[in-house]
């Protein structure tokens, strides 16, 4: 195994903390670095594994910190972000023009994003009691068969 300079061994540590693979990391370091070096090299600059138990305590800190910062600041990806979202569905469902089975999958989708529940009340009480209302959670099934149902009533 080659030995790594300092910038390329952070870069490493880096990527690890964000979740990439070491198969992820090695192509990164690829195209970035124009170096080839071997998963199993990469895999020592993880510390959550067996293999990254001897990472310098320098090291360890930054995959701690790259990663904490990592999970923390979710919103700085924008499909993380419901509005983001429901803003690109909007923009989807306005270009679908006259196709309505397009336009009623982006519709469908904007409702999971929103809530994904269907709520049904009894018609009547239990033994002619008063009616209660209840919350019914539907499955993604359920849901596409209401869909499909009200679609051919319309």
């Amino acid at each position: 195994m080659a030995a790594l300079r300092e910038p390329l061994k952070i870069y490493i540590v880096q990527s690890l903390a964000c979740f990439k693979t070491p198969q992820q990391v090695v192509e990164a370091v690829k195209q970035e670095f124009k170096l080839e070096i071997p998963r199993q090299q990469v895999a020592l600059y993880d510390p959550t594994k067996a293999t990254g138990r001897n990472l310098s305590k320098k090291l360890k800190l930054l995959f701690e910190e790259t990663r904490r910062d990592f999970q923390d600041n979710i919103l700085d990806i924008p499909i993380a972000n419901k509005a983001f979202r429901l803003r690109e569905l909007q923009e989807m469902y306005e270009s679908w023009g006259k196709n309505r089975v397009m336009k009623q999958q982006v519709l469908k989708q904007a409702f999971q994003e929103t809530d994904g529940r269907v709520t049904r009340q009894e018609i009547t009480g239990k033994d002619g009691q008063p009616m209660e209302t209840n919350v019914v959670y539907a499955t993604q099934k359920q849901v596409e068969e209401a869909v499909a149902k009200a679609q051919s009533e319309y």
